[in-house]
């Protein structure tokens, strides 16, 4: 019965990622700095930073759907594999979206309270990225509450192994 949980997750997870690696690849397929700049009024090395992030966040979601993609076809399906997988792209993808490595934007812990959206951003970005990013924060909120669970128990199976 576990396995079919997993494997569930699993699949939800991948649709997910290929979702979320399609959108963004379009948004940085037509993206570039100067469109950016004539789209906004903004620092220059403010918009470099959020595009850094953007690219850094869809190699992390490629890399996660590539591994969903062999667990998946696997046979028989890993288990263990599955769960090591989903603990990854929790740490990659999920947390790479709400506090990306430069900062560029942050989750702000009010807004579930609040009912805004939870990404606040360092200074004004260009509406298109603005637009991207709230386009994908529902899902990766939902997927977030999914893997949750990995976090923990992943840990605990960690340190009890050693």
């Amino acid at each position: 019965m576990g396995n079919l949980i997993v494997k569930s997750q699993t699949e939800q997870v991948e649709e997910f990622l290929r979702n979320s690696v399609s959108s963004i690849t379009n948004y940085l397929n037509q993206t570039t700095i100067d469109s950016l700049i004539n789209e906004a009024d903004g620092e220059k090395e403010y918009f470099e930073s959020l595009l850094s992030n953007i690219r850094r966040l869809v190699v992390f979601c490629e890399e996660g759907l590539d591994a969903c993609q062999v667990v998946l076809t696997n046979e028989p399906f890993r288990k263990g594999a599955a769960e090591k997988t989903l603990y990854k792209i929790y740490h990659q993808c999920i947390e790479e979206f709400f506090s990306p490595k430069n900062d560029s934007w942050y989750e702000d812990s009010r807004s579930a309270y609040t009912g805004k959206n939870a990404l606040t951003f360092r200074q004004t970005p260009p509406p298109s990225t603005e637009k991207l990013l709230s386009s994908l924060e529902a899902s990766f909120q939902s997927i977030r509450e999914e893997l949750e669970f990995y976090e923990t128990d992943y840990r605990t199976k960690m340190l009890q192994s050693k």
